[in-house]
Formats: C-alpha cells, structure tokens, sequence
C-alpha cells in the first residue's frame, strides 16, 4: 500500500491538467451552459433576455502577439459579419494578462447588435472572451458582462505551475 501512495500522488498532480486552459466566474443572472462545446467555444453562459457569453481557446503555435490578432479579428467581423468597429480599449485578466476590448455594432433592419471581444495572448494560446446581443439587452447586461471578463485567468497561478510550465500547465 504505501508504494502506491507515491504513484496516487503523481496520478494526482497530472489530474490537475485536466479541464478548461482558463477559468472565469458566472455573473448572477446568467446560467453557465454545460456540455456546449459548440462552435469551438470552451465557455458559455447566457441571459433568459438571449445576451451571450462565451471564452474561445485557439491554439496560438505561430505565437502571434496581441496586435496581430486584433487586426485579424477586426478584418474577420468587418468582412465576414458586416460589423463596424466602434471603440478599443485596454483589457487586463484577474491574472494580470494585458489584452484588448474590441466592441463592434452591426445594424440589421433598424435594429442595432452588440459583439465584443476581449483578446488574451497567453502560454501559447490566443483566449477570446466574447458577447454579444441586441444593443439595448447589452447595455442592460454591461456591469455584468465587465464583471465577468475581468474574472478571467488565462496564467496558471498553482503550487505546480513551475513545474508544468508547459502546455499542459495552463489546464485548470
């Protein structure tokens, strides 16, 4: 029995790999989706009214820096979903990350929408935090949506992140 404590200790360290590569918290009055690994995202919550949350981990091997893939994501929703970027700000995660809030406004019908992302580059991952709704349930859901982005950590912060400071260390 006591040969298999160490390898019960090892098998639990490794365990610490498994799940999502960030963590964020749910704002009271969203519900976090579970099981809706949909569209490529690793996170979604939402609003009874429709407002969307959701975080995306893209795997960043070409290790592209913050500014390359705002200009990307701006070209992508410009193009692709006839959004007009309206502003940009600065953007820092509960771990420290330095990243940037991209907010853009479509008009379909006389109806205005929302997209915002927030862009985090961190251990060799591009993390998108992202919402996104019809103008007005956005204004409503703004301090909970603010909320929410900021309580995102894309860094590890455990005992062992030093020692897996790896790929796999920033599995939650």
């Amino acid at each position: 029995m006591r040969r298999l404590v160490p390898f019960f200790l090892l098998l639990s360290v490794f365990a610490i790999g498994c799940g999502r590569p960030f963590k964020v918290q749910t704002a009271p009055g969203f519900l976090e989706l579970e099981g809706q690994k949909v569209d490529g995202y690793d996170y979604r919550a939402t609003t009874p009214e429709g407002v969307a949350f959701a975080v995306r981990v893209v795997d960043d091997e070409d290790r592209g820096d913050t500014d390359f893939w705002i200009r990307t994501i701006t070209l992508k929703v410009r193009d692709e979903m006839g959004y007009a970027l309206v502003s940009t700000n600065d953007a820092v995660s509960a771990d420290g990350t330095k990243g940037k809030t991209l907010k853009f406004g479509h008009d379909e019908a006389g109806k205005l929408f929302d997209y915002w992302v927030t862009v985090f580059v961190a251990q060799g991952r591009l993390f998108l935090v992202e919402s996104g709704a019809p103008h007005e349930l956005m204004e409503k859901a703004k301090p909970s949506l603010e909320w929410m982005t900021k309580t995102v950590k894309v860094k590890c912060d455990t005992f062992v992140s030093p020692v897996l400071a790896s790929r796999t260390c920033n599995k939650w």
